[in-house]
């Protein structure tokens, strides 16, 4: 019964994740792109670990680790080429 409820939100999360890709194609500034993708590698973050605990696997939660770091350190590298532009986009 409580692993319904997991599919659920796995899939719920994954609709969502649908629509911010749409905010982060449309934009329209740069920021409002990495805000989306933020929001994406956090979910994915989420359904990862969700996965990890319905297949009560626990090297997911290295993988999620290492995403998180990726994902931390990606959005620092564009809030400064961001920051760089004036916030303009190209």
């Amino acid at each position: 019964m409580e692993y319904k409820l997991f599919v659920f939100a796995i899939i719920f999360l994954s609709i969502t994740v649908i629509l911010c890709m749409i905010r982060a194609v449309k934009g329209p500034t740069p920021a409002d792109r990495l805000i989306s993708i933020n929001v994406i590698g956090t979910k994915t973050i989420v359904i990862i670990s969700i996965v990890s605990f319905i297949l009560r696997e626990t090297y997911f939660i290295d993988v999620v680790l290492v995403y998180a770091l990726i994902s931390f350190i990606a959005s620092i590298a564009i809030s400064n080429i961001i920051e760089r532009s004036g916030g303009k986009s190209h």
